[in-house]
């Protein structure tokens, strides 16, 4: 998973797993440890901040402006933020942590597709 799909992710896992009184306390601790690292980045950017509130209490409508917020900020190229979500999908998701499903290496390629359920169409002249 690329690191800014790993971010959004890991925190719409972590909003909807962490919250309520039968969330972990790991869970709990994880997600509130990557909001509060990712807060701090938005600090001083409203529209940033808004967002991450209300992705919190509906990750589906707000992925895509997160999304754009977490690339803006370079987020992605944090190395404790990128640690922070991996820790919250161990949590979270501890066979696919285990699996490696969130620690993907790519380099040097082209149509190169990762993550689950995606399509691809490579065109070649």
């Amino acid at each position: 998973m690329e690191p800014v799909t790993l971010i959004v992710s890991a925190l719409a896992a972590g909003a909807l797993k962490g919250a309520g009184e039968t969330a972990t306390n790991a869970v709990k601790e994880a997600y509130l440890a990557l909001k509060s690292a990712v807060a701090e980045r938005f600090t001083g950017k409203p529209a940033a901040e808004v967002v991450l509130a209300e992705h919190e209490e509906d990750p589906e409508t707000y992925d895509k402006a997160l999304t754009k917020y977490v690339q803006q900020e370079e987020l992605a190229d944090d190395p404790r933020i990128i640690e922070l979500a991996h820790r919250l999908m161990e949590v979270v998701d501890d066979a696919g942590a285990r699996a490696g499903k969130y620690q993907v290496i790519v380099e040097g390629s082209q149509g190169v597709v990762i993550g689950d359920r995606n399509t691809q169409t490579n065109t070649f002249n």
